[in-house]
């Protein structure tokens, strides 16, 4: 059945996005691996020349820049990482352009923070970019710029970033790379009789704490963070595979639908292109806190959030901001660009649309969330 289902996926793969982890692309001592590179600019080539469109994501500049600088463990002052990241970047990219030269491809760097990312003019140029970068038969190899990053712009992990590239380019399916064979119902590294799991067809509670972090000497992340980034996929109704890339076959092998690593598959109900960004790129300035007649009326009905449904609000935010909802034992249920203030809102909740306003003296909207501008996230 898992051979069936995986077959189909792959027979419509039109544009696969391929993040490649860390522990993938360096060797024993910690430096990337020229062997690896070959060995992924093979499968790779092989992979386009089936006309298919493929994007890179990877991690390994800092992996680099700790060899090349002579560092044994990752620093934590995100100043050093910085500098470690510039140091390691050129080296990483530059193994990417001779690898794949020996199969005639081009390739090309792009960095991306996620302030980038969350403006929505910002998020659109760098689609062109990406799609132009297609249309000229061009592997675009992406990484968080972590040169520049700090924390309120963080992405966070290349996991992270793959997932929000799958909206961004909106591409058919999500391949992970990593240094295990794809997820297990217990640590294999600890429980010898630990089982893969080949097909997980939603990502609930139970899955999520099957997951574990794991943060080495050049990596950060793990299974939980490839979780993360597989669930965001799925909501915009893209499958993802989690397999081994030490494998030097795992890509051809994925492409000729073999059962290899741990699919998931998408969510019955995708958000769009829009509301994906609205619920996974924007950071969240504030919350809501919603009434079970609002809960409903939102996740199940398709409605705006209107504020006779509004209980309370946390934190302080100005219109067109991006909120989270939550129901009363402080669930997420949605996310939203509100047309009110956090101030304003607190003025007015419980009360009906009427009444707006004669407590503001104002009006905006009768919504304090409009339904095109609301996500519920899916669960």
């Amino acid at each position: 059945m898992s051979k069936d289902i995986r077959k189909t996926i792959i027979s419509k793969v039109h544009r696969v996005i391929i993040k490649v982890g860390s522990s993938v692309l360096t060797d024993q001592s910690g430096g990337l691996s020229d062997s690896i590179f070959e060995k992924l600019a093979e499968q790779i080539s092989k992979i386009k020349d089936k006309n298919i469109e493929v994007i890179v994501v990877s991690s390994g500049a800092i992996a680099s820049g700790m060899k090349k600088l002579g560092l044994a463990e990752r620093p934590t002052e995100i100043s050093m990482k910085q500098a470690i990241a510039a140091a390691g970047q050129s080296t990483l990219i530059w193994h990417y352009e001779k690898a794949f030269s020996d199969f005639n491809k081009n390739v090309a760097q792009i960095l991306l923070t996620l302030d980038g990312l969350s403006d929505r003019k910002r998020f659109l140029n760098a689609r062109k970019t990406v799609s132009t970068l297609l249309s000229m038969g061009i592997i675009p190899i992406i990484n968080e710029n972590d040169t520049v990053a700090v924390e309120e712009i963080m992405l966070g992990d290349n996991d992270n970033l793959a997932a929000h590239i799958t909206s961004l380019i909106e591409a058919d399916l999500l391949i992970m790379l990593t240094d295990i064979e794809g997820l297990y119902n217990k640590d294999p590294r600890v429980n010898k009789d630990a089982e893969l799991i080949s097909l997980i067809d939603h990502i609930g509670e139970e899955i999520e704490n099957t997951a574990g972090d794991t943060f080495g000497k050049t990596t950060i992340g793990g299974m939980k963070t490839k979780i993360e980034a597989a669930k965001k996929a799925a909501a915009y109704g893209v499958p993802t595979i989690i397999a081994n890339g030490n494998n030097g076959s795992t890509l051809e092998e994925i492409f000729e639908g073999k059962e290899v690593g741990t699919l998931f598959l998408p969510s019955e109900q995708s958000l769009s292109g829009r509301k994906h960004w609205i619920a996974f790129t924007l950071k969240s300035a504030g919350e809501i806190i919603i009434d079970g007649g609002a809960v409903s009326a939102i996740s199940s009905s398709g409605k705006s959030l209107l504020p006779s449904g509004i209980k309370d609000v946390k934190g302080s935010f100005g219109v067109g901001e991006s909120v989270t909802c939550v129901d009363e034992s402080g669930k997420p249920v949605a996310r939203g660009l509100t047309s009110y203030s956090s101030e304003d809102i607190k003025k007015i909740k419980g009360s009906k649309t009427s009444d707006i306003e004669a407590i503001l003296g104002y009006k905006y909207s009768d919504e304090v969330i409009h339904r095109d501008d609301l996500a519920v996230i899916v669960e």
